[in-house]
């Protein structure tokens, strides 16, 4: 008789194999579909810096740093050369308008004075004499011309004569003719003197003319040379600094050689270098914020220089209402240059990733803060303080800001 053989309960060999394969198969479904193949890097979260997008009002500035220059500097240049007999005023002090600052010797320019004089007490004796001479001219032309007039007269009262005793036959006719033709004479002999007086009148006048503006051209020259002496007294043309006098005594000097140069101190200016990039957006009539000692002055940009040198350009500000007490030349101080109007904008903090990645990527953080991972974004305007996020960033998403040297190639970061 056979014996029923119960089958045994439980989990066996064959049944552990075909569990082991169905999750090995699951795994290699979910690595295969589901999980991220990202490469990963672990960071300790005190190790990064990390901030949160937000929005707000983007003021679009940047702070520049600015040297005190006076509003002005006026270059001293010798009008007249000359040798270096005393220095009035030593470098470094105030000066007034006219005051003199050196005094130069010129021997030649005293012996062309000397002879400019004596040359225009030439000329104004010349032209005395000359005018003695014309005056005696005029009497005598006078002189003559009264003579003719009393002859005319005489002769007319003979014609007459002689016409009444023609016509009574009482003298012949020649004799009435010469007595007609001598009154005529005279007439046409009294015409022609008044003629030659009439041109000799304008002649003299010409000669008088020439001779006196030749006199008033000496007379200017011996002015303007008197002038050039006075110019040996080199003056100060502003008030202001003499910040700087390049002489020593007994140096000659040549005429228009720049001897120092003065400081205008009425007002300042601030000398600014600005990066390139800016090139575009900075222009005249520009407003900057100057902070000293925590109180805020107003400047606008004055001027901008073309050249660019290493990367950067200049521009000159100058105070649009009060100024900063006790300012010296040569001080710096930080500007904050308005390049637009504040507007609303996605803001993100700086950091230095944008030195790894240029604003065109960044690491954001997951939701639950575990992991960061590597996200195309796009970065506008920057000012100090933030930078202007154009796209691939929400409000309220955390980004590591600080430095990615350290990252590689990683596209996620784990934080411990």
């Amino acid at each position: 008789m056979d014996i029923p053989i119960e089958k045994k309960k439980g989990l066996k060999k064959k049944h552990l194999l075909i569990a082991g394969l169905a999750l090995l198969l699951a795994f290699l479904l979910y690595q295969a579909f589901f999980a991220s193949h990202l490469s990963s890097l672990n960071v300790d979260t005190d190790k990064i810096q990390i901030e949160t997008v937000s929005a707000g009002i983007f003021h679009n500035y940047i702070t520049v740093t600015g040297n005190v220059e006076p509003i002005a500097t006026i270059f001293l240049d010798v009008r007249e050369g000359g040798r270096v007999e005393e220095k009035v005023i030593e470098e470094g002090m105030m000066v007034k308008e006219g005051d003199v600052i050196l005094r130069l010797s010129n021997p030649d320019l005293t012996l062309n004075i000397l002879n400019s004089e004596a040359q225009l007490a030439e000329k104004s004796n010349f032209l005395r004499n000359t005018m003695v001479v014309m005056e005696q001219e005029k009497l005598q032309i006078k002189r003559e011309l009264l003579n003719l007039e009393f002859d005319i007269k005489r002769k007319e009262r003979v014609y007459g004569q002689k016409l009444r005793l023609y016509e009574d036959k009482m003298v012949s006719r020649d004799e009435f003719l010469i007595a007609e033709e001598d009154y005529q004479f005279a007439q046409r002999s009294i015409e022609l003197y008044l003629e030659r007086q009439k041109q000799d009148s304008i002649y003299r006048k010409i000669q008088v003319d020439q001779m006196q503006d030749n006199l008033n051209n000496m007379e200017m020259n011996l002015k303007l040379i008197r002038q050039s002496q006075e110019s040996l007294n080199v003056t100060a043309p502003v008030d202001g600094q003499l910040t700087t006098l390049d002489v020593e005594l007994g140096q000659s000097i040549s005429k228009g050689g720049r001897i120092g140069q003065i400081h205008v101190l009425s007002s300042y200016k601030v000398v600014a270098k600005i990066d390139e990039h800016y090139i575009d957006q900075v222009r005249t009539g520009l407003t900057a914020m100057l902070d000293r000692q925590g109180q805020e002055f107003q400047l606008k940009i004055r001027k901008i220089l073309p050249e660019v040198r290493e990367g950067r350009f200049s521009v000159e500000m100058v105070f649009t209402g009060e100024m900063p007490e006790n300012m010296r030349t040569g001080q710096t101080y930080y500007t904050r240059l308005q390049l637009g109007s504040p507007e609303e904008a996605l803001l993100l903090p700086r950091g230095t990733f944008f030195q790894q990645t240029g604003g065109q990527w960044v690491f954001v953080l997951s939701p639950d803060g575990k992991y960061a991972e590597k996200r195309m974004i796009k970065i506008g305007r920057q000012n100090p303080k933030y930078y202007e996020v154009l796209e691939g960033l929400k409000e309220g998403e955390k980004v590591i800001v600080s430095g990615y040297e350290t990252f590689g190639n990683s596209e996620r970061i784990v934080l411990k």
